[in-house]
């Protein structure tokens, strides 16, 4: 049977370890997001999520509460208008907890743990990435690169406006998983959250367009110096070859449809023809 396993000690005394996560709820309310383990995040989220249910009460029971347990007094202002506020329609799930990397020493996961709906929602700047993205692929199936270039990809809200009235099976430009995220996302936020999201969209849209003109622009520089050093060293024939810029995880060209999976590996998720020094068949 299963004794003493009710919750993690974090190998800490009670005093130590109680203190250890009022001191990280505490800031998570100071900052709406903060970076720690995976275990201690998971733990916070538990708690925080008690104390903005006391904050929603509005009560001088439950004040009095979440007045033993924040660390700075300052921060308790925020918890009773703020927050309330804010998850005043939503029964609960306050906090959302993103699995970033492993930190470097001792190999320990890392986590974001963030307030949803906060004003630099993590999961808000993916999704109106990803819903930028698919608007642009679905230009480029129908015109040139050439075409959308000049014309760009507009009304980007009016679209994303349309998706959140699709059920699951419904067809659109978006894939069904982004369309349950970008839903998700907009479950509880108002008219403005539109907007926001809709100008995020158009923005990253228009840098995926900008990225293609500027690598050649970067391009024809690189070798035009290239060309210059060979005159000098007495060889004017002599072209230089274009350099690769590198690849960063998780970013796709225009046009791109690889997986996900593909695209975080980074360097490895180059298109073929520039998998290493060497070109692939």
């Amino acid at each position: 049977m299963k004794h003493g396993v009710a919750f993690r000690k974090f190998s800490r005394t009670s005093s130590h370890r109680n203190l250890m996560l009022r001191n990280l709820v505490t800031s998570l309310f100071e900052h709406e997001q903060i970076r720690t383990t995976l275990p201690k995040a998971k733990d916070t989220a538990r708690l925080a999520e008690k104390i903005i249910t006391l904050g929603k009460k509005n009560s001088e029971t439950s004040y009095r509460q979440a007045q033993a347990f924040i660390l700075k007094p300052p921060v308790l202002p925020k918890l009773f208008t703020t927050f309330a506020e804010r998850y005043a329609n939503r029964p609960g799930g306050y906090t959302r907890i993103h699995r970033l990397d492993n930190r470097a020493g001792d190999n320990a996961p890392i986590a974001l743990l963030e307030l949803v709906d906060n004003p630099h929602d993590f999961k808000l700047e993916m999704t109106a990435r990803a819903v930028g993205r698919e608007l642009l692929n679905e230009k480029l199936r129908w015109n040139s690169p050439r075409g959308v270039l000049n014309s760009g990809v507009p009304h980007a809200e009016i679209a994303i406006a349309k998706e959140l009235n699709l059920g699951g099976f419904d067809s659109s430009e978006l894939r069904s998983t982004t369309r349950r995220n970008l839903q998700k996302v907009m479950k509880y936020r108002g008219r403005e959250a539109l907007t926001e999201i809709g100008a995020k969209a158009s923005a990253y849209i228009e840098t995926m367009l900008a990225k293609p003109v500027a690598e050649a622009r970067m391009q024809i520089r690189a070798n035009s110096k290239e060309k210059e050093k060979a005159r000098r060293r007495g060889n004017p024939n002599f072209v230089g070859n274009f350099p690769v810029l590198p690849a960063r995880a998780g970013v796709a060209s225009p046009g791109d449809s690889r997986p996900a999976m593909r695209l975080v590996q980074g360097a490895l998720g180059r298109p073929a023809r520039w998998r290493g020094r060497h070109a692939l068949a």
